[in-house]
């Protein structure tokens, strides 16, 4: 949706979405077991750096201001440089924020190399959370709880305190994340999309978000607009977007904004949004389930079998 579609829809409400951005209390939350008291909005590591380092760091202020506590990154964003943003950005005041990163590398050497690096671009020398990036495949998780794999380096960087907790993340196939949750009790986040089209297909607002709930852990949200598609197919405007993926009441949201306007805009629905009665849900995925719905829209995800190879791949750093 434009800003001019935005504004119209904030006014609707009463206040616009940047004045209530920058008046309002932020919401928060604990982290699931972590005990960890976040923001209900986390700054997305990708998003933020597209346009350059110093809107980057830009941003990661402005968010500051406007109450947000927790900071998403991962070693593969930007090639380390969203790392080197934060570290740049948040120096003096690594005590203010947590800050969480992830290692893709399923090999316990190769997570551990990335997590040194990481640690030496943020200029801390710890992680709030630290999380295993974006499992799409069984054979990862094989290999990340096979002999030798990236389950001991999160393990061993617990122990050793160069993390505070442990999680993993992923966007294909719920199966994955079913498989990763029950393979392991020491998890203590699980990270996934929740948008208003997932429940139509290979859903984890259905398969997974219950289960991690019943167990305690850390809900982390993402995808709320499907990586842009959603706004882009006139699916639904971002307000209802994040609105939806708020009542589904993860702890938090990673929100992906790539410019000063579109964080304040972001922040303002979190912190105005009123959660959706059953019946308005309802009324909402009887829309959406009449498509575009699939992996044509959240790409993201395994393809249909008829789809498959059609499917253009996923690229991190792509609207959120």
């Amino acid at each position: 949706m434009d800003r001019r579609s935005f504004l119209q829809t904030s006014a609707a409400l009463g206040v616009s979405a940047s004045a209530m951005a920058a008046t309002a209390d932020m919401p928060m939350t604990t982290l699931g077991k972590t005990g960890l008291k976040v923001s209900r909005f986390t700054l997305g590591g990708a998003h933020m750096r597209m346009r350059g380092e110093e809107n980057a760091i830009k941003m990661i202020h402005r968010s500051l201001e406007l109450g947000v506590t927790f900071f998403d990154s991962a070693a593969k964003y930007h090639n380390g440089d969203s790392d080197v943003a934060y570290g740049k950005a948040l120096e003096g005041k690594r005590q203010q924020v947590l800050l969480m990163s992830k290692a893709e590398n399923r090999t316990k050497e190769g997570a551990m190399a990335q997590l040194e690096n990481t640690l030496k671009r943020m200029k801390t020398d710890y992680l709030d959370l630290w999380q295993c990036h974006e499992v799409v495949h069984h054979w990862e998780v094989d290999k990340i709880f096979g002999p030798g794999g990236s389950l001991e380096a999160f393990v061993l960087a617990k122990k050793q305190g160069k993390v505070r907790h442990i999680g993993f993340t992923g966007h294909a196939d719920p199966s994955v994340h079913l498989r990763l949750l029950e393979g392991f009790d020491g998890w203590e986040t699980v990270q996934h999309p929740v948008n208003l089209i997932d429940p139509h297909y290979l859903s984890f607002t259905y398969n997974v978000l219950p289960r991690v709930k019943q167990k305690g852990l850390g809900t982390i949200a993402m995808k709320s607009n499907g990586m842009g598609a959603i706004g882009k197919n006139s699916i639904a405007p971002i307000e209802e977007c994040l609105r939806f993926t708020l009542t589904q009441d993860p702890d938090t949201i990673v929100s992906g904004p790539e410019t000063i306007e579109q964080l304040e805009q972001n922040i303002g629905v979190v912190k105005g949004w009123q959660k959706f009665t059953p019946q308005e849900v309802s009324s909402i995925l009887d829309r959406t389930r009449r498509g575009p719905i699939g992996s044509k829209i959240e790409r993201y995800k395994k393809a249909e079998p008829y789809l498959a190879g059609m499917v253009k791949p996923h690229v991190d750093g792509e609207a959120d």
